[in-house]
């Protein structure tokens, strides 16, 4: 376990060097490259990626699934609440993310949580060996 923390530790410093300690204090989310390279054979484009991140940035502050008000995902992506739903919903019909609604007694309806596990299955056969010496990251193959 030490040595896990170690790790974690030295790559927290690497990237505290590329992006400074002050912006890596506010807050991080590790995301695959693949997602970003794979977008087109995924079958996301530009929204649909920073939705994504938006999720995995929620779902990085600990261990459940992620339970953001679409309102919200709406208001820092510059759209509309209803684009935000209607894309969740298109993701959702891919079988790239899953909504679990949940309900609450005593308050009523609460926000959605979202599942990444049929992104994480359509995105396994996209990835790639890490490329070597700086080299371009090679074209994702087809899902």
């Amino acid at each position: 376990m030490a040595r896990e923390e170690e790790g974690r530790g030295r790559r927290l410093k690497a990237q505290e060097r590329k992006w400074t300690k002050e912006l890596m204090a506010g807050g991080w989310t590790a995301v695959p490259n693949v997602l970003l390279y794979g977008q087109q054979a995924l079958g996301l484009d530009a929204l649909d990626v920073n939705l994504i991140l938006h999720l995995a940035a929620m779902w990085a502050n600990g261990p459940d699934q992620p339970t953001p008000a679409k309102r919200s995902i709406a208001a820092a992506l510059g759209v509309d609440p209803r684009t935000v739903q209607r894309r969740i919903a298109a993701l959702e019909k891919k079988g790239l993310i899953r909504r679990e609604a949940r309900h609450d007694e005593a308050e009523g309806s609460r926000a959605n949580a979202y599942h990444f596990d049929g992104l994480i299955a359509a995105a396994l056969p996209l990835v790639r060996p890490p490329a070597v010496d700086g080299d371009k990251p090679e074209k994702p193959r087809k899902a």
